[in-house]
C-alpha cells in the first residue's frame, strides 16, 4: 500500500497520464520548481527558528543567567 491507500500502480498510471498531457520537459520543470519551492520554504523555516532563538536568548532575565 502506498500513500494514503494509493498503490504504486495507481501512481504510475497518474504519472503516465501527466506525461502524455504535458510532455516530459514540462513535467520535469514542474518537478524542479516544486523542489526549489520546498527548499526555499525549509530555508525560511530555519531563518525564523534562528531568529526566535536569538529573541529568546536576548529576553532572558538577568536573574536566570546565573550571576
Amino acid at each position: 500500500m502506498g500513500l494514503g491507500g494509493i498503490s504504486v500502480w495507481q501512481l504510475l498510471v497518474i504519472l503516465a497520464i501527466a506525461i502524455m498531457l504535458f510532455g516530459t520537459s514540462r513535467v520535469r520543470n514542474i518537478g524542479s520548481d516544486l523542489g526549489a519551492a520546498i527548499k526555499g520554504f525549509r530555508g525560511s523555516l530555519n531563518d525564523v527558528s534562528a531568529e526566535l532563538d536569538e529573541v529568546k536568548i536576548s529576553t532572558t532575565p538577568l536573574a536566570d543567567q546565573g550571576d
